[in-house]
């Protein structure tokens, strides 16, 4: 399986920052430990050209993210203070979410993952939440534009609604964009999504499923997307800093599993990617990421015995 990875997606932050930065590298360690990755596998982008990333952002919030002259309100709604290594890894994660989805489309697989991206909140005007450039919304437009794809679904699972992505394809109909979320949770103003599935507090393994079960493989069937694109977050699961739901880690599993059974059930090209997790510590933050790399090497195991 294809896995975009490079040592310059983990930057520095100031002591005590929330973003649990180094869940990156503690991933791709965790997984070529347990053998669900080899060192061949692992491939490092380079960073997107800029006109990539101008296929979904402003010129303007570009000129200023390149140039170092955010003003002090978008440094705060990235929330990560502006370096270049910021920008150099924004750009690395979306060239690695653009190439994992080329490698779903062209190889036998039809599974392709970024050990980074998911990065939702970024709009077009701007950065918000973390999320410096949307690397998904680009390489949904990258492969329309050089013909690879027509339509998409994204199917976002992070605790926290896809408001950058909801933005970017409002009113677009060869983009569905998916998006079950904490109803009560960040950001406060969540622009629709083709469909979205407020969540309250507290929810648990089995309504969450439930609703799962019930929506995928409907918009799978009205939409017949050339690609899938996961956001699998794992601030889903009981015990993270910012998520008020309470998965399980079996819920958590049965999820990824349900996802990825139903998209590449189907054989249709699944791009795999990080979004959210805060579980209390990086290394458990990983762990949890790993489920869907574990869900997604089973699969692949299991179509090769068919």
């Amino acid at each position: 399986m294809f896995v975009s990875y490079h040592p310059d997606y983990v930057i520095p932050l100031p002591e005590g920052h929330a973003f649990p930065m180094r869940k990156y590298e503690l991933l791709h360690a965790c997984l070529l430990r347990e053998g669900l990755l080899s060192p061949a596998e692992v491939h490092a982008p380079e960073e997107a050209p800029w006109d990539a990333v101008a296929l979904v952002h402003g010129s303007g919030y570009l000129d200023r993210l390149q140039s170092g002259t955010l003003t002090e309100a978008e440094v705060r709604r990235i929330g990560m203070p502006w370096s270049t290594a910021l920008v150099r890894r924004a750009r690395l994660a979306v060239q690695g979410t653009i190439n994992a989805a080329v490698a779903a489309i062209e190889s036998v697989d039809r599974i392709g993952a970024n050990l980074a991206g998911g990065t939702h909140h970024a709009l077009p005007d701007g950065g918000e939440g973390y999320c410096t450039l949307n690397d998904v919304a680009i390489a949904i437009r990258w492969l329309q534009r050089e013909g690879y794809i027509r339509r998409a679904l994204v199917c976002d699972l992070d605790v926290h609604h896809g408001n950058g992505t909801a933005v970017v394809f409002a009113g677009d109909d060869a983009v569905c964009t998916f998006s079950m979320h904490g109803e009560r949770n960040f950001p406060l103003r969540k622009p629709p999504s083709t469909l979205d599935v407020p969540l309250a507090d507290g929810t648990g393994d089995g309504a969450y499923l439930d609703l799962l079960r019930q929506h995928l493989p409907r918009l799978m069937d009205i939409h017949v997307p050339d690609i899938v694109f996961y956001l699998a977050g794992v601030d889903v699961v009981a015990g993270d800093r910012f998520g008020r739901l309470q998965l399980t880690e079996a819920g958590l599993a049965s999820r990824d599993r349900f996802v990825i059974e139903t998209v590449a059930g189907r054989s249709t090209p699944l791009c795999l990617v990080l979004a959210g997790g805060y579980a209390p510590t990086a290394q458990r933050t990983a762990e949890l990421h790993a489920h869907a790399h574990r869900e997604a090497r089973r699969w692949l195991r299991s179509s090769c015995q068919r």
